[in-house]
């Protein structure tokens, strides 16, 4: 019986457990034998062998296949860029009769399959990101989940917002992309977005947005902004700004959406002439926490199979992705060299008062 085995590295996204419920009843059907790697690449650093390579069941897949997180649990690994330390986890690999390795994470995580190929050891990676930041697919496991997460929150915060008159400002993830933010801006009616992609922006100028919806009579306006967005902010100097207004504040903070708020709150007014009630919430980690919605385990399910089916047919260095409703698959150092343009016009349609 051939063996492979299974990890999810990187930060946790929604359908890796169905990934790998999925990878274990595929490789059962094909007769093969799966292992699942502990605490994603950590666990090939031959600290814990014993417990780091676990022996997937049916019984496994059962009871995962529909939870949020990851089962494996994951982890970040910078000592897997060490050349030395990529031979190692490749050797032991081998040494376990380990004929092949599905790696379900983002960019990070492709780049540790892509070394491991380079090591001779066949890998599949299936795109695991709720950023959706991996440009050669239109989808990866745990986007839909997490912009659904964020839409019925920022629904929740409208229907509260409309009936006290309050502004709100929203900060969703999204380090360097900003597509969380920028659907669930579209799907919400948000009036204002902040992405990274979006390049350097003044708080001057979001305030004199907010205040041309306030004057135009919407005066519960949302400001959705993805926490990558905060890097691109031009220098803003909260201290100088809040405290002379009586606002307790720290020399040398970084902006926050609760700051961000306060300083809004005090550059706009209501047409009483009164500061306007800016409130602030930060969704978190509930965009990772949360179930997969029905099209990230669907495609989750179908990716795992794919992958198994790969490496079955001797496959490696190849990652899955989904195109127009259609799962494929390429190389995968191709896929990290592909760039997906921004959608720079909804970002200004949304953006245009």
């Amino acid at each position: 019986m051939s063996h492979i085995a299974v990890l999810t590295s990187g930060g946790d996204s929604p359908g890796m457990n169905t990934a790998v419920t999925a990878i274990c009843r595929g490789a059962d059907m094909l007769g093969m034998s799966l292992i699942g790697i502990d605490r994603g690449f950590n666990g090939l650093l031959g600290k814990n062998p014993e417990t780091d390579f676990v022996q997937m069941s049916m019984e496994h897949a059962l009871d995962i296949a529909d939870q949020a997180g990851t089962h494996l649990r994951t982890a970040r690994c910078d000592e897997f860029r060490q050349k030395d330390v990529q031979a190692r986890a490749a050797q032991l690999l081998r040494d376990r009769d380990i004929r092949g390795l599905i790696v379900i994470g983002g960019d990070g995580s492709f780049q540790g399959a892509k070394a491991l190929c380079e090591q001779g050891i066949p890998c599949i990676g299936i795109p695991g990101t709720i950023d959706n930041d991996l440009s050669y697919t239109s989808m990866t496991l745990g986007f839909d989940t997490a912009v659904n997460v964020c839409v019925e929150a920022v629904r929740a915060i409208r229907a509260t917002s409309r009936s006290h008159d309050r502004p709100h400002v929203v900060e969703v993830m999204g380090r360097h992309c900003g597509d969380i933010a920028l659907q669930t801006a579209m799907a919400t009616g948000s009036e204002i977005v902040i992405c990274p992609e979006g390049g350097t922006w003044r708080v001057e100028d979001i305030a004199r947005r907010l205040q041309n919806h306030i004057d135009r009579g919407n005066y519960r306006s949302t400001i959705v902004i993805a926490e990558g967005a905060w890097a691109k902010m031009e220098p803003f100097d909260i201290y100088g700004f809040l405290t002379p207004l009586g606002k307790q504040a720290y020399e040398g903070e970084p902006m926050t959406a609760n700051r961000f708020a306060n300083v809004l709150k005090r550059m706009c007014h209501m047409p009483d002439g009164s500061f306007a009630e800016v409130r602030s919430t930060v969704i978190g980690y509930t965009q990772r926490g949360a179930r997969p919605s029905a099209r990230d385990a669907a495609f989750a399910f179908e990716a795992g199979i794919w992958a198994v089916d790969l490496l079955n047919r001797g496959k490696g260095n190849r990652c899955i992705g989904r195109r127009n409703g259609v799962v494929f698959d390429q190389d995968i150092n191709e896929a990290l060299r592909e760039h997906r343009p921004f959608d720079v016009m909804m970002y200004n349609v949304i953006n245009a008062l």
